[in-house]
């Protein structure tokens, strides 16, 4: 398996080649971190209350960078932001790593908040590097090799928490994500190729003109998008929603409620990761066979079974029956619909299009702090605050609140899909 997966790296192009590096690298780390991010904010004081909240700080920053972003990756081009994002990652991750008490994980997830401006250029670099015709399979084929690496992290972080203790376990493994951030920093400076038209300009940066522009802009842009961008918007939109309620409080569901442990839940998330890792290429395929519609039918159809489930789990092999649901969901989503947004974006608005509403997928399932990622975009930041909150509110008034509302979220996506998303007659290149 190793074999073919690097056979599959090597006939990559060499920008694909490093995003993929530097995905698996942060996803290895990020992996250990976030599905028991919320067991670090309960240890140093918080509640599930502040686990929301805190949990609503990270997107904040975003209101203002996204923008800012999605302008500069289309003028000034994608690498240098990617770098420095790097870089000020490795920095901030260290106020987790030295934190002496939840306040100081919400500043962290604050100051956090302002890396975002890494995604939107990431996102537009991988698109100019991929062709039309096999978008769903190259990306399927980037993630299958990015998270080959990462199979294992769930369940040594378990072994490590279990081991340490959930504070001083949560520093091991966030000084490993600040290491990591700074060699995927170093990597982007010395390998990546710049893929935009870049502006030669002495101009100074003027902030507030393009804030102004983005958001003053906005109105002209949605009307640009095709009618299935937009429904996939608010598909995805819906989905952060569902995940800043519910992702927090899996682990903790799971750990309190159903009674595992957290190697229990580490396992878990394991073999969900092995079965991702053997989908992901035959669905990126099937996106670009079949289409990426049906796809992403099949995938929320999945997800709409999967989710809510939760609440009935009594049992590790309940619990990992519907994660099992969730690995197939998701496998299927993410090529289907990245493809779908690439397809229908025009590459000299790609940066723009996607700062205001991301790749084009979301993490179904998600199972930690920080929902977002590299799929997030400027309008969704409000809804994900907002709900990051309710999360928190609902889950101390019932556990099972968190997904009921996600069933709800799931339906209406649904109903999306139906109604509004339809494959590109022609794909942009």
């Amino acid at each position: 398996m190793m074999k073919q997966l690097l056979e599959r790296l090597e006939s990559l192009s060499a920008n694909l080649r490093i995003l993929t590096i530097r995905q698996a690298l942060s996803r290895f780390f990020r992996r250990m971190v976030t599905p028991y991010s919320s067991l670090y904010i309960l240890a140093l004081g918080g509640d599930v209350a502040r686990v929301g909240f805190v949990n609503s700080l990270l997107p904040l920053a975003g209101l203002i960078i996204f923008p800012i972003s999605g302008h500069l990756t289309d003028s000034r081009g994608r690498v240098k932001l990617i770098a420095l994002a790097g870089y000020l990652s490795a920095l901030t991750t260290m106020i987790y790593l030295f934190a002496p008490s939840w306040e100081w994980i919400a500043l962290g997830a604050l100051l956090q908040g302002f890396i975002v401006f890494e995604y939107p250029p990431t996102s537009a670099i991988m698109a100019d590097n991929i062709d039309p015709s096999i978008r769903g399979t190259v990306v399927a084929t980037m993630n299958t090799m990015a998270s080959a690496l990462s199979l294992f992290s769930p369940y040594m972080a378990g072994v490590i928490l279990e081991t340490h203790g959930d504070i001083n376990g949560m520093r091991i493994l966030y000084g490993l994500l600040a290491l990591s951030q700074f060699v995927n920093a170093t990597l982007a400076v010395r390998c990546l190729k710049e893929t935009a038209t870049v502006q030669r300009s002495r101009a100074r940066l003027d902030l507030i003109p393009i804030l102004r522009g983005s958001y003053g802009g906005l109105p002209e842009l949605l009307r640009a998008m095709p009618r299935s961008v937009k429904a996939l918007g608010v598909l995805l939109g819906l989905g952060f929603i569902a995940n800043g309620i519910a992702s927090p409080f899996w682990v903790v569901y799971v750990t309190d409620v159903i009674g595992l442990s957290k190697i229990d839940w580490g396992l878990i998330l394991f073999i969900e990761s092995i079965l991702k890792l053997v989908l992901w290429v035959p669905c990126g395929a099937i996106a670009d066979r079949y289409g990426r519609t049906r796809a992403i039918f099949a995938a929320v159809l999945i997800s709409l079974f999967s989710l809510p489930s939760l609440t009935l789990a009594r049992s590790l092999g309940q619990v990992l029956m519907i994660r099992l649901g969730v690995a197939l969901a998701g496998a299927l989503f993410m090529p289907s619909a990245t493809a779908l947004m690439a397809d229908h974006v025009p590459r000299d608005k790609r940066g723009r299009v996607m700062a205001a509403i991301g790749r084009g997928s979301v993490v179904i399932g998600a199972t930690g702090a920080g929902s977002g990622g590299p799929n997030m975009g400027y309008l969704f930041i409000v809804p994900l605050m907002a709900s990051s909150i309710l999360g928190g509110v609902l889950y101390s008034l019932n556990s099972t609140y968190p997904w009921i509302c996600v069933l709800v979220a799931t339906l209406i996506q649904l109903l999306c899909v139906i109604f509004f998303i339809r494959d590109a007659e022609k794909a942009e290149v």
